[in-house]
């Protein structure tokens, strides 16, 4: 079947979170573009022209005359392009979950036309695309792989709440099942891309290459972490070590800290499934995973040990914790790890609030199940823990907001008023 071209493309984005809204966004000011979202309550925010990610303003979102949003599967029937990017988080047991990937899968397939191109940006492990997403595929369309429809891979790079590297600042990797659907799919993307694309020589490439580079990211957080948690057992100030070490040219100026959100702290995880479900054990990767997955626990017993070094009452204690969201000056809360520093904090019987200005409410709530502090009681807290070190938390006088001898902590350079 012949595939769409460029004078004939209509896009439709499934999934219209941090990922699909951005990319709805630039491709609409080429090519007619719908959004589709199965949470309708999305819809109707980006139809008043307000993204609550914060990742598009509501100026943009008037200005794009060429995209409309719909909850509805019969209105991206028109659609000859369709551009997965639905969360593909892990579960409890720290596996794969594939759930709304494939259903996602599923619902295109319902829509799927003879020569249509279906193309994900969600991470996952090599090989998934072409194996678990083509089988949904087929099954709910009952088409045929590269005969009826194909496939690509264009791993998404967006950075939330970074106003430098932003979609189109970011050279983009693209591929497909086939070699005339894989130059198609690159040059699609390189007519919004303005840094320029990457065509890679098969599917499981650029999918292995999206997982490396979060993995790599996560191995040389894990090592700052241990190196901070050896230098707390040798009595020396890590964040100096840090900085005495960064005069190197050569040396890579990773802090320590929380390893959260969608993709560094659960990429390793798809990968280390695909390797062990083949007989193959990573032990680099799994030892970095270990770390970062220990450093919740091991700020919360720092905590405690600098509370009862300061002879404050453990029982009972008032903790205060700024931030939730998984990075500074970003309201994404996904896969945030404060709220394990909470749960082993109160283990103590310590007593914890937690404030972030950042964060939707209602969304920790339903997430965490843990109710952010409306405003800050001063003269309160036994100890004050800078999670996340929001431009609107900084401002914050510590001085104001702890009692007389209360403890101050973060694992970053950053500090509050005092």
């Amino acid at each position: 079947m012949p595939i769409p071209t460029l004078q004939n493309a209509h896009i439709a984005i499934i999934g219209l979170g941090y990922v699909g809204l951005p990319l709805a966004v630039a491709f609409s000011k080429a090519y007619p573009t719908i959004g589709f979202d199965i949470d309708k309550s999305r819809i109707d925010e980006l139809d008043s022209a307000f993204d609550s990610t914060q990742q598009v303003s509501s100026q943009d979102l008037q200005n794009c005359t060429n995209l409309s949003f719909t909850h509805k599967l019969s209105q991206i029937t028109k659609a000859n392009i369709y551009i997965i990017c639905v969360p593909t988080p892990i579960t409890e047991n720290k596996t794969p979950n594939l759930s709304a990937l494939l259903h996602a899968s599923e619902l295109v397939g319902k829509v799927l036309q003879k020569g249509n191109i279906v193309i994900y940006e969600s991470t996952t492990y090599p090989t998934c695309t072409e194996n678990e997403c083509k089988n949904a595929l087929e099954k709910s369309s009952n088409l045929v792989f590269n005969t009826d429809f194909y496939l690509g891979y264009s791993p998404e790079r967006i950075n939330p709440s970074d106003s430098s590297h932003t979609l189109t600042q970011i050279q983009k990797i693209t591929s497909g099942s086939t070699q005339e659907v894989a130059t198609f799919i690159d040059s699609l993307y390189g007519s919004i891309i303005t840094a320029g694309t990457f065509c890679v020589s098969s599917i499981k490439t650029a999918e292995m290459t999206k997982i490396i580079e979060n993995a790599q990211r996560d191995l040389n957080i894990a090592f700052i972490n241990e190196m901070y948690m050896i230098c707390d057992v040798l009595q020396i100030d890590a964040l100096e070590v840090l900085e005495a070490a960064k005069t190197k040219w050569n040396f890579l100026p990773f802090t320590p800290g929380l390893v959260g959100g969608h993709c560094i702290s659960v990429d390793p995880y798809y990968l280390t499934h695909k390797l062990n479900s083949i007989g193959y054990h990573p032990q680099v990767i799994s030892s970095g995973r270990l770390i970062n997955d220990t450093m919740p626990h091991f700020i919360a017993h720092k905590i405690i040990k600098l509370m009862l070094q300061s002879d404050i009452e453990i029982l009972n204690a008032k903790v205060l914790i700024l931030g939730i969201t998984f990075k500074q000056n970003c309201p994404d809360i996904r896969n945030s790890k404060v709220p394990i520093v909470k749960k082993e904090l109160e283990s103590f019987g310590v007593r914890v609030s937690v404030y972030d200005p950042m964060a939707d409410k209602q969304e920790v709530q339903k997430m965490y199940h843990i109710s952010l502090l409306d405003e800050l009681p001063l003269a309160y807290f036994d100890c004050i823990f800078l999670a996340v070190a929001h431009d609107k938390l900084l401002c914050l006088n510590r001085k104001k907001l702890g009692k007389v001898k209360s403890v101050y902590y973060t694992l970053t350079s950053h500090k509050l008023d005092s």
